[in-house]
């Protein structure tokens, strides 16, 4: 199976990590991995932003750019959603581009997701004994449906000790432009999930988004024995690899 990565602009410019992580697993569990170099932004920040034509030269150039791939796969639900829900609105009434659009679509995966009912893991080899909380994305659960699949990787790794989070489903406060437009209400928000997660006492928290986990992270490092934030990716990678999360 052939699988393009489409890393997000979070993970290429803070967390190349987690890609490198992407793609160790994804050969490990029998893929050929690719990385289109034309890739830049999805458009969600300008999408968001209501810099629609901004968003569409950005958007026509993502599509094309994997124009060939067989699969295509993102360790971000956000930027996934984005893809399934928002490009067929930007490209409404271009018959070319909607065409390439829906094969895009039909193509594009969030990583977990990608695992669990495309390759059909069920279990991840290997040990992580450490305990772990798990936050849910607001965009991968709400928008992609991507709900059990990172619970189910999880649960499958050997000596990790998942800790349920109190009020999981709450939002972290990010939300991209949110975070910044609304930084009061964003705040009190990312403080809540803070202090539910510290209520778990569990070493790590982790999640399919690195806008989350860059969020709760920083507010996280401003106190005392607080768990460390890594993305699902680069967990099962680490289990599988035996080494330390860096």
């Amino acid at each position: 199976m052939k699988v393009s990565l489409f890393i997000t602009c979070l993970a290429d410019q803070f967390y190349p990590q987690v890609g490198v992580s992407v793609v160790r697993l994804l050969q490990r569990f029998g893929c050929e991995v690719d990385f289109p170099a034309d890739q830049t932004c999805c458009g969600q920040p300008a999408f968001n932003s209501g810099y629609v034509n901004d968003a569409r030269k950005a958007a026509k150039n993502h599509v094309l750019a994997f124009k060939n791939a067989e699969y295509v796969v993102s360790p971000s639900g956000s930027c996934t959603s984005m893809i399934h829900h928002y490009y067929r609105e930007l490209f409404s009434g271009d018959k070319v581009m909607e065409s390439e659009v829906d094969a895009f679509i039909s193509k594009s995966y969030e990583f977990t997701q990608f695992l669990v009912n495309m390759l059909k893991v069920r279990e991840i080899p290997g040990s992580f004994p450490h305990s772990v909380t798990y936050h849910p994305a607001c965009h991968g659960a709400r928008l992609l449906g991507v709900r059990t699949e990172p619970l189910e990787l999880l649960r499958s790794v050997a000596d990790l000790t998942l800790v349920d989070l109190p009020r999981s489903q709450d939002c972290c406060g990010f939300g991209g432009a949110f975070a910044v437009k609304m930084s009061d209400i964003s705040g009190a928000m990312l403080n809540e999930k803070v202090e539910h997660i510290a209520e778990t006492k569990c070493e790590y928290v982790v999640s399919t988004d690195l806008g989350c986990l860059m969020n709760i992270g920083g507010q996280i490092k401003r106190r005392p024995s607080s768990p460390i934030p890594i993305h699902i990716a680069e967990l099962l990678d680490t289990a599988m690899s035996g080494g330390t999360p860096r």
